[in-house]
């Protein structure tokens, strides 16, 4: 397995998301081009490149405490696209806006990312998860069953 094998890009993705920010050079590409539902319906793909991914990255982690994120299922690999279902659970530190609960809650909310490969980077990411879940649980926003 070398470096830039789907695998060994999957792992070193992994490592990022779980707080090792010393693989992002290694793994992204400098135009890396980025597809997601944004919360303030701004264009997702209006950045491009590391600097649009790695400050939503830093978000989470300035958020939550004991930060875990697990793959469910895969990664399943064809050619050059790698997709994957996660589950992140965290405990909440505070400071979120609106936010109601507890410092100490913990939360767990889960996804399914793509990610394709060119040049042995990472050059495009499509992700779609259920943080609005994770914002019910921590009392943002209301849910399915009224307020939180």
């Amino acid at each position: 397995m070398t470096d830039t094998d789907p695998t060994a890009l999957y792992a070193r993705w992994n490592r990022l998301w779980n707080g090792d920010f010393s693989v992002a050079e290694s793994i992204l590409a400098p135009d890396l081009l980025v597809h997601q539902a944004r919360p303030d319906g701004s264009d997702s793909t209006a950045q491009r490149g590391p600097e649009r991914l790695l400050p939503e990255i830093e978000q989470t982690m300035a958020h939550f405490t004991d930060v875990g994120i697990t793959t469910e299922v895969g990664p399943l690999i064809d050619g050059d696209l790698i997709s994957f279902r996660w589950t992140m659970r965290a405990s909440y530190k505070g400071g979120l806006p609106r936010a109601t609960a507890p410092i100490g809650t913990r939360v767990e909310f889960s996804g399914n990312d793509i990610l394709r490969i060119a040049d042995g980077r990472f050059v495009e990411y499509w992700t779609c998860s259920d943080t609005l879940n994770g914002l019910v649980q921590l009392g943002a926003i209301s849910g399915p069953n009224g307020p939180a």
